[in-house]
């Protein structure tokens, strides 16, 4: 994976996380290009019908799926996903360099989750955890692990 996207639902407001993910942006640069793409997000209020929630998760999708090339490998971060290690994640990025799949997306979504539309366009669909975390927060702990994949690949760091 030469080139990896982001893409994401909705704009960083915290200070705090646009510090951690710039760092982890100017770390991966001596390993990959990376770019951080953000889609707007779409106002979400409490109490919203199960059909209301479709269309606010079909908006963001057609938002998502604009930025998503024919040739790109996506890896959608969702709660149903499958879970894995650490160590299969860098087994899963070194088998995606020996396929020769260079460019990459990885798609989060916004506090209601992805479309159908963008999960099944998905080619893998990850999973941090059982647990729920900010959108914005998965940012940061996605490009830690992309970084720490990079390292272990490359020899720099043990598992």
């Amino acid at each position: 994976m030469n080139n990896i996207k982001i893409i994401c639902v909705g704009k960083l407001k915290e200070k705090y996380l646009k510090e951690g993910i710039d760092e982890y942006l100017k770390r991966l640069s001596k390993y990959c290009n990376i770019e951080i793409i953000e889609v707007p997000d779409e106002k979400a209020p409490e109490n919203l019908s199960e059909k209301q929630e479709e269309q606010i998760k079909i908006k963001e999708g057609q938002g998502i799926l604009k930025y998503i090339k024919e040739n790109m490998y996506v890896i959608a971060l969702d709660i149903k996903g499958k879970m894995i290690s650490s160590e299969d994640l860098v087994a899963f990025m070194e088998d995606l360099g020996v396929k020769g799949i260079s460019n990459a997306a990885f798609v989060i979504g916004g506090s209601l989750g992805l479309s159908k539309e963008v999960l099944q366009r998905a080619d893998y669909k990850l999973s941090f955890s059982k647990m729920t975390f900010p959108h914005q927060l998965m940012r940061l702990i996605l490009l830690e692990q992309i970084y720490r994949g990079f390292r272990i690949i490359k020899g720099e760091m043990r598992v």
